[in-house]
């Protein structure tokens, strides 16, 4: 080009155009480049491009900066997870007490009710012995068994501290005596106090108990029934 074209007004205007032509490139530029680092997330990445400080970070703090999320990536990894199958949740097991009851097991003690129930007469006179009834319910689904002899199912006779008699003392042989409990069905037995004390020495003659107030309970396992209250005379 010849150099006197360049110069005054026509030299101007030519540096104006190559101006005007390399902006003009730039501009393309930076929207191709802007457009590919948003990712489908303009707004987002111009937010947070304006919310941003200016100046250039501390080495040191570069360091220490946790390194932003791509939107595009975190989409990704929600999806993934969200459309993944759940992992089987494991069934429990039934505990023993939970399974079902079979006819002719021992009986659970929450399943039974004891109860004793004294004569008619609170006051016994003379030679008059006390009479009691001794009942044991099954309330369970099933048939089941129970030891009900003299020992597991024992009335003991108290008057104050002092223990008086119990059909737990000299009992011969092994003392047990099994039942089946239906559901239900009332298991009953009736005993009568001679008024003579009762200890774990049975070879003498046991004392006969004084005048006075007396206790009656009855006693199996962990049960024990209503105080009866009764006298002497």
């Amino acid at each position: 080009m010849d150099p006197d074209t360049m110069r005054g007004d026509g030299g101007d205007i030519y540096w104006r155009r190559r101006m005007s032509v390399l902006v003009a490139v730039l501009v393309v530029v930076a929207v191709v480049a802007w457009a590919c680092s948003s990712g489908g997330s303009g707004p987002e990445r111009s937010s947070s491009a304006q919310s941003s400080p200016s100046a250039s970070p501390a080495p040191g703090a570069a360091a220490q900066t946790t390194p932003a999320v791509d939107p595009l990536l975190a989409g990704l990894r929600t999806l993934a997870m969200g459309t993944a199958s759940p992992s089987p949740t494991p069934t429990p097991k039934a505990s023993p007490s939970e399974r079902p009851r079979r006819p002719g097991e021992p009986c659970e003690e929450k399943d039974l009710v004891l109860s004793l129930q004294g004569g008619k007469e609170p006051i016994y006179a003379g030679t008059a012995h006390p009479t009691f009834l001794v009942t044991l319910v099954n309330t369970g689904s099933v048939m089941c068994t129970a030891d009900v002899g003299p020992r597991a199912m024992e009335v003991r006779i108290t008057s104050g501290a002092d223990r008086i008699w119990s059909t737990a003392d000299c009992v011969s042989g092994e003392g047990t005596e099994i039942k089946e409990l239906q559901r239900g069905v009332p298991y009953v037995r009736s005993l009568e106090w001679d008024r003579r004390r009762s200890s774990s020495d049975c070879r003498s003659t046991p004392p006969a108990a004084l005048p006075g107030t007396y206790v009656a309970v009855a006693r199996m396992g962990k049960m024990r029934t209503e105080k009866g209250v009764f006298h002497l005379r």
